[in-house]
């Protein structure tokens, strides 16, 4: 897979997409993250990519220009399936999207930044709009990164276990169940006796009851959209 993030602040990226996971699924040819300065597909001597919205309202918006030259010069490399627009007003980020994503070769990533872009790029470049909550950032290379890294850990061979991706919250709709490791009995905080038992069926099902209590206790939308 291969993902192209494009931004005005590329150093913001450089920690996120380069250890870790990430870090590891590049390094192992299983991912490629490239990481593209938006002002350098400017025009003007000063590298500007915004200017002032028409209308009067305050701040600054990405022009459309800029954005257009550098989208158009990937897709004369190669085919994209997707070119995401990082927006606090997109589709939430669930984990089902990013099984979806994680199926697809190539994806471009605009990340926001001043006032918001250019209304005619998302009319006409953009394939889809991604939120990663109901906030607002400083700018979408946040947002992008967390993208990356939700979609990334997903390809197979990325994680030493690729059953733990499969385990993870919200992949069943559920939320994970409570996890212990050693010791079993720290200043008489005990690990439940079940997961000690070594019995399997009644500890599958002890994580169940935990992951629907859980569920039913933080995120209650999930059990009603099953519903």
């Amino acid at each position: 897979m291969r993902i192209d993030i494009i931004t005005v602040l590329p150093e913001m990226l450089q920690g996120p997409l380069n250890c870790s996971i990430l870090e590891r699924a590049q390094k192992r040819g299983l991912a490629e993250i490239k990481v593209h300065n938006l002002r350098d597909y400017t025009t003007n001597k000063h590298r500007k990519v915004d200017d002032y919205p028409f209308g009067g309202e305050a701040g600054m918006v990405m022009q459309v220009e800029p954005v257009d030259r550098c989208i158009s010069a990937l897709k004369a490399e190669r085919d994209y399936d997707e070119v995401i627009f990082t927006a606090p007003d997109g589709e939430l980020l669930t984990q089902p999207m990013a099984n979806r994503l994680s199926l697809l070769n190539n994806i471009i990533i605009l990340c926001g930044h001043y006032k918001g872009i250019d209304y005619r790029i998302r009319e006409h470049l953009i394939t889809r709009e991604i939120s990663v909550g109901d906030y607002v950032l400083t700018g979408g290379e946040l947002p992008a990164a967390i993208i990356a890294d939700a979609v990334v850990r997903l390809i197979p061979g990325v994680l030493g276990d690729e059953q733990s991706a499969l385990k993870d919250s919200f992949q069943d709709g559920l939320l994970e169940p409570p996890i212990y490791t050693r010791p079993a009995d720290y200043n008489g905080w005990r690990v439940p006796d079940i997961l000690l038992s070594g019995h399997e069926a009644r500890i599958a099902e002890w994580r169940r009851e935990q992951a629907i209590a859980r569920t039913r206790r933080l995120r209650p939308r999930l059990l009603d959209s099953e519903e």
